[in-house]
């Protein structure tokens, strides 16, 4: 009798777990967001796709490879962005496109996560690894060519810290 209701509680919880784990969609989620929040409420599905498409000329990141996997970009080698627009003119939510629609479609679309932010004025330049250092002085638009040694980039971005830590405040 103990060993079928632990039986029973074990399959519960594997249940209970499985069935709570809700796959996010960071990515996929703010850029539909961002995209309602220039549109007009009453917008038709090619007018979305045109004001997508304009969007992701402009995407970096996270937010292009997106863009890439549904199409926006003209080297994407899929084109779902009818299953995105679609939902959007009917004012279905953000989470339920990505979730139902486009995640049917390409399962890599919820993989996506934004790169934590670096707070340079708290961090252990000496602490990161060569791989962040250069991504900082690569989101700068500086070059790194000719660094060869962590302390190369160390020198440049805490040269460089003073002219982009202020540009980033000033841009909150």
């Amino acid at each position: 009798m103990e060993k079928e209701l632990f039986l029973v509680l074990i399959t519960f919880s594997i249940l209970a777990t499985s069935l709570g784990k809700v796959q996010e969609c960071e990515v996929c989620e703010s850029v539909i967001k961002k995209l309602r929040a220039e549109l007009p409420d009453d917008a038709k599905q090619d007018e979305i796709e045109l004001k997508f498409k304009e969007f992701c000329k402009k995407a970096k990141g996270r937010e292009e490879k997106f863009c890439y996997y549904v199409g926006g970009l003209e080297t994407s080698a899929t084109y779902i962005i009818g299953e995105m627009s679609k939902p959007m003119s009917w004012g279905m939510p953000a989470d339920k496109i990505c979730r139902e629609k486009l995640l049917k479609k390409d399962s890599q679309i919820c993989d996506l996560k934004y790169e934590k932010q670096i707070d340079l004025d708290t961090v252990d330049l000496k602490k990161l690894k060569v791989k962040d250092l250069k991504k900082i002085l690569s989101d700068w638009g500086e070059s790194t060519f000719g660094m060869a040694e962590k302390s190369d980039f160390i020198r440049k971005i805490e040269e460089l810290k003073p002219k982009y830590a202020n540009k980033n405040k000033s841009d909150l």
